[in-house]
């Protein structure tokens, strides 16, 4: 099977407050991301949908990235579409992960490109949902559990 594209859709959760609120932040970090992924932007789009709705769209050689950022949810929808085959839309997608330093996300990837067309045209997807909080909970607990096995 060809690959064309890779498409990342990210679901950012209960996202640090202060950041969302700064459009001008959250615009100037999203460049500073992509120049250091070496995206070389072409235009970038950013407008201020309603008073806790923030879209920002970059478009650059390599393909677009695309952000809804509602403040008053604490929530960021990103879209990541990458057209070169050895594209790596996840190692973007972290770097955005650690900018807003959400508690949950979601992630879903497509392939996009010639799904050899003699067959029934079938993507394959794969989604996966990881609470980070719940992650570094479980991490506390299991020390703490081994802190007292060790007092004894």
């Amino acid at each position: 099977m060809k690959i064309l594209a890779r498409h990342l859709t990210v679901d950012l959760y209960n996202c640090k407050t202060a950041i969302l609120s700064d459009g001008e932040l959250v615009q100037a970090q999203f460049k500073s991301i992509l120049h250091d992924r070496r995206c070389e932007v072409l235009n970038m789009v950013s407008q201020q949908i309603a008073p806790d709705h923030l879209a920002l769209m970059f478009i650059f050689t390599e393909g677009h990235v695309g952000i809804h950022v509602y403040s008053s949810m604490r929530y960021v929808a990103v879209d990541i579409f990458l057209c070169t085959p050895e594209a790596e839309p996840e190692m973007l997608a972290r770097d955005i992960r650690n900018f807003f330093k959400p508690d949950k996300i979601k992630t879903t990837l497509l392939k996009r490109g010639d799904f050899e067309q003699d067959t029934e045209i079938k993507p394959k997807t794969k989604t996966r949902v990881a609470p980070l909080r719940k992650i570094h909970n479980t991490g506390a607990k299991v020390i703490r559990i081994l802190a007292r096995r060790n007092k004894k």
